[in-house]
This record gives structure tokens, C-alpha cells and sequence, in this order.
């Protein structure tokens, strides 16, 4: 396996990997919406995914990788009621064919995170 870091996402909050190549596939380690030069955490639900998405952008960037390229998701939600709002950002971000995707409403995320997403990415 071979670790991929950047330093224009968070640093992870534990001890794990922002992301870990196995042989074709990349694992994104869950990301919230911290912004990675300052350490803060975004504040509300839009703005917070939207780090998200920024910050597996750099992920992939650092990969050599796209979002073409990630073929599952998983999303976290303290409130599944968001899920209209998440839906819409991701629609944003991604293009079809779409990923697979799981959205599941967990009671807490780390840092007190509202959203938090994962992916799987596979480089052709």
C-alpha cells in the first residue's frame, strides 16, 4: 500500500491516512469540512460540504486522480433531513455516471462535524 498526503486537505484527526493506494484503488478516508491552513471547521451544513468537497479534490490532485475516477461514496448526516441540501452540492461536484453511493445518518461526527464523506476511487 502507499499512503497519499497533501497538505491542502486536513491533516487527519487520528491516527489514519487521508488516503491509502491498493493496487488500482485509492480510500479516501472520511473527510469533514475542516479548512486545512487553519484547522477550523466550516460552520453550517452547506458550507461545511462544500469544504469537503474541496478538500477530496486536493486528495484526488494529489492521486493524479478526478472525480471521474471515484466509483463509491459514503456520506454521513447528524440530520437526514439534509439530504436535499447535500444531494444538490454533490450533483455540483460530480457528473454521471454518478458514483454508487450510501447516505447514512450516523448520532455525531468528530469535531462535532455535521457531514461527513468517503470515497473509493479507481485509476484506469
Amino acid at each position: 500500500m502507499k499512503v497519499v498526503n497533501t497538505d491542502k486537505a486536513p491533516r487527519p484527526v487520528g491516527p489514519y491516512s487521508q488516503a491509502l493506494w491498493a493496487g488500482e484503488f485509492l480510500f479516501i478516508s472520511g473527510q469533514i469540512g475542516i479548512e486545512p491552513r487553519t484547522g477550523v471547521l466550516a460552520e453550517g451544513l452547506g458550507a461545511q460540504f462544500r469544504q469537503i468537497l474541496k478538500n477530496l479534490g486536493a486528495i484526488l490532485d494529489a492521486a493524479s486522480l478526478r472525480p471521474e475516477d471515484i466509483i463509491k461514496t459514503v456520506i454521513y448526516l447528524t440530520d437526514i433531513s439534509a439530504f436535499g441540501e447535500v444531494n444538490d452540492l454533490y450533483a455540483e461536484f460530480f457528473r454521471e455516471p454518478y458514483p454508487a453511493r450510501s447516505v447514512v445518518e450516523v448520532t455525531a461526527l468528530p469535531k462535532g462535524a455535521l457531514v461527513e464523506l468517503e470515497a473509493i476511487a479507481r485509476r484506469e
